[in-house]
């Protein structure tokens, strides 16, 4: 008797447990590959040249950062373009080293790979000197072109976070790039990359500020800074994620605090007889896109990539205005920077933000490794 009623038991606890394995569960959408892990410092920037060659970025925010630029060989990383300029410290001549790069980004020539320095280390004020935009050509890797912002393009509460290239605008191109801060103005900063003159445009505009009606949702918990020994308070992060229309007359982005998608003319930011005002008249708001989003990415079709770090997500928004998915997937923690390859690869850094001690009142929550994912999009990668 003792015997049958312990078999019923098991019977009865293994039919809960498979009734348990079948609840229904949040699905996966999209084939992620794993294309490298890090176990060191936090990654931000990827990109991915035509040839393959894949660099990426880790900004100094409080890791031990042994260099902040990278080349991704055999899923290991070598400092780039030499380990020399990847050694700073306090006292080095921030002109002539890589203080924090928080992008990496090869133009669509191919040939050149640009790294934008913040200038700035845990968050903290822009050195003089610091802040810069270098491009490394790609054939000799060496340095060719260096250009340093002044201190009323690159303030001292900046924080330059990510860049795109339209390369038939001036001699040799122009870049955009956004300004993050989160203690100062938001912009869009504009540099003639011949003459190395720039610019702030959109300067504190609503669609470069975060949304004050926006509290993210990450991984089941409202994001909001919670440090040891202070009150919660709102995470607040302007300009951030960028992209250009194949034609070069449209520029995108959002702040990293918002769930809206913006544009403005590229004619119009680029016009130094238009003020601010008149800039802004041409700014196109196009809506709820579904999520919060940190890096945005273009291609030949028009389509505009855009990673939604609330739901471990990638979408796109197509050529007639729908956002679809693309990825969703629990593995996605994060997702930062976008760059879509020429082999029609999207490469999408996870690099789990929402797990640092600044949101779980001083515990580091993070896992490593961090991850480097790729996705086939079939996607073509904006060329002259």
């Amino acid at each position: 008797m003792a015997k049958t009623v312990k078999w019923i038991l098991v019977f009865l606890l293994s039919a809960a447990l498979s009734q348990a394995q079948d609840l229904a569960r949040d699905r996966t959408i999209g084939q992620l590959e794993v294309v490298a892990t890090f176990d060191g410092a936090m990654p931000t920037g990827v990109t991915v040249a035509n040839s393959g060659r894949i660099f990426v970025n880790f900004p100094r925010w409080g890791d031990k950062v042994e260099y902040t630029v990278a080349e991704v060989k055999n899923g290991k990383t070598v400092p780039y373009p030499s380990a020399d300029i990847n050694r700073y410290a306090e006292g080095d001549n921030p002109v002539e080293k890589l203080v924090s790069v928080q992008s990496v980004v090869v133009d669509p020539t191919g040939n050149r790979l640009w790294i934008l320095d913040t200038g700035s280390t845990a968050f903290g004020p822009v050195l003089p000197g610091g802040a810069k935009l270098i491009a490394v050509d790609l054939g000799s890797n060496q340095i060719v072109k260096k250009i340093v912002f002044p201190a009323d393009v690159a303030l001292y509460t900046s924080y330059l976070n990510d860049v795109r290239f339209d390369m038939q605008r001036g001699a040799e191109g122009t870049a955009f790039i956004t300004d993050s801060s989160t203690p100062g103005p938001n912009a869009i900063i504009v540099v003639d990359l011949a003459s190395g003159k720039s610019r702030r445009r959109l300067n504190n505009h609503p669609s470069t500020r975060p949304d004050p009606g926006v509290v993210p949702v990450v991984e089941g918990e409202i994001l909001q800074f919670r440090l040891p020994m202070e009150a919660p308070h709102r995470f607040m992060v302007g300009a951030d994620g960028i992209a250009i229309s194949p034609n070069g007359r449209i520029l995108y982005y959002c702040p990293l605090t918002s769930r809206r998608l913006y544009s403005v003319s590229v004619n119009a930011l680029l016009d130094e007889s238009k003020s601010d005002n008149e800039v802004a008249a041409t700014v196109t708001d196009y809506g709820e896109k579904g999520g919060a989003s940190d890096g945005l990415e273009s291609d030949m079709e028009g389509r505009v990539y855009l990673t939604d770090y609330e739901h471990n997500a990638i979408r796109r928004r197509t050529s007639s205005g729908d956002f679809e998915t693309l990825v969703h997937d629990p593995r996605l923690l994060w997702p930062d920077t976008l760059s879509l390859a020429a082999d029609g690869y999207l490469y999408v850094t996870a690099n789990q933000v929402e797990r640092q001690g600044a949101f779980h009142e001083g515990h580091d929550m993070r896992q490593k490794p961090y991850v480097l994912f790729r996705v086939k999009v079939e996607g073509t990668r904006i060329h002259p």
